[in-house]
Order: C-alpha cells, then structure tokens, then sequence
C-alpha cells in the first residue's frame, strides 16, 4: 500500500510516517505540507492512499477542495481523512468529496492502521464518533450549507466582520451578505449572532 500524507504540520507528518513505516505491508512514498501539493503528486499515478488533514494554514476548506480533486484524477487514489475536526460540516464535506474514511487524530495507532488498510481496500472506515454524526445527521437532516455558506459562517463564528470575510475568501463584501442572507434564510435565524448560536447548536461550525 503506497500512501501519501498531507498535513500542514510536521511533527504530525513526522509521527504518521514512524507509525507507518512500523507496518510492513505500507510504503509512504511522500508527504507535503500543502492540500494542493496532494493533488499535484497524485496525478503521477502511484498513489494507493492519502492521508488528508482538512485544514491547511487556516484555509477551512483546503482538504475537502484536495479529496474532490484526488477523486476526480484519471487513476484516483482513496482518501482518508486524518483531522482534529469533527463538526457536522467537515464531515459531511468531506465524504460528500469522496473520501472513503474518516478519523480523528486521536485515534490509536491499530485503528488508524486498520483505516489505511481498508482505505486501500476500497472500504469506508470511519471513527465511531464520525460514524454516530453521520448516522445522527441521516435521521434528522437539518439544514444544509453550500461549502461557500459553510466557510462564510465559519468565518463569522470566529469573530470576522463581513469585511474581514471578503478579504479572506477573495469575494466582495455584496456576496458576503447575499450568502449571510441565504444563511439566516436556511437556519431560520434574523442575526450574526443567533446565526452561530443555531449552527453550534446544529454542529455546523
């Protein structure tokens, strides 16, 4: 199994690759600091399995935006996530983008290296926390964001005024209030602030 890390730390790099290179049957033949980076030495073709952090130097949706775009290559490889995130909207993102597994950092070392092994088998392989939102999420719905929404709102939670979004995400200020408005159309909210409080709730953010 050829497997590639991506994470933006490299202390957490360096420790998959010690955990990793204790297993036999797993050669790690890379790994990189940047989501983008995953995509562009994917497409030479010899990747079995990416490990995928979400988050990269602040960018929310870096690693959802990698897993669709590994997915979509030629010869994809199966992704499986390796986050310290575990609201609703990450994971959802993240499987909706085609990653086959999704696990917390905090996981043991056998559990982890039982994901990479059904990772590259084809198979989901899911934290039991991960497993219980989806399934929570399948029973009761709730609203659903845009990625756009979502990153626009995380934003927002954070302390961000719509300025500070605009700049952040690259949109003019006009567009950060036109998503604001779908979102307190879509939460059911009139606020900045009970928008957060009702995604929290939700486990949106």
């Amino acid at each position: 199994m050829r497997v590639l890390i991506a994470d933006d730390h490299a202390v957490v790099r360096t420790g998959l690759r010690a955990l990793l290179a204790s297993e036999p049957t797993i050669e790690v033949i890379g790994d990189v600091a940047e989501a983008a980076a995953a995509v562009e030495r994917a497409r030479i073709g010899d990747v079995d399995v990416v490990l995928m952090d979400l988050r990269f130097a602040g960018d929310a949706g870096a690693g959802v935006r990698a897993t669709a775009a590994l997915r979509a290559l030629p010869e994809p490889p199966q992704v499986l996530v390796l986050t310290s995130h575990d609201t609703d909207a990450d994971i959802v993102g993240a499987i909706e983008a085609g990653a086959c597994g999704y696990l917390l950092k905090d996981a043991g070392p056998d559990e982890l290296l039982g994901a990479v092994r059904a990772a590259a088998a084809g198979e989901s392989a899911l934290s039991p926390t991960v497993a219980a939102t989806l399934m929570g999420r399948l029973r009761n719905p709730g609203p659903v964001l845009t990625d756009r929404e979502s990153e626009v709102l995380r934003a927002v939670s954070e302390g961000s005024t719509n300025r500070q979004v605009a700049a952040s995400l690259h949109l003019s200020e006009a567009t950060v209030k036109t998503h604001l408005v779908h979102i307190f159309d879509k939460l059911g909210v009139a606020s900045r602030t009970a928008a957060v409080a009702r995604a929290r709730e939700l486990g949106l953010v």
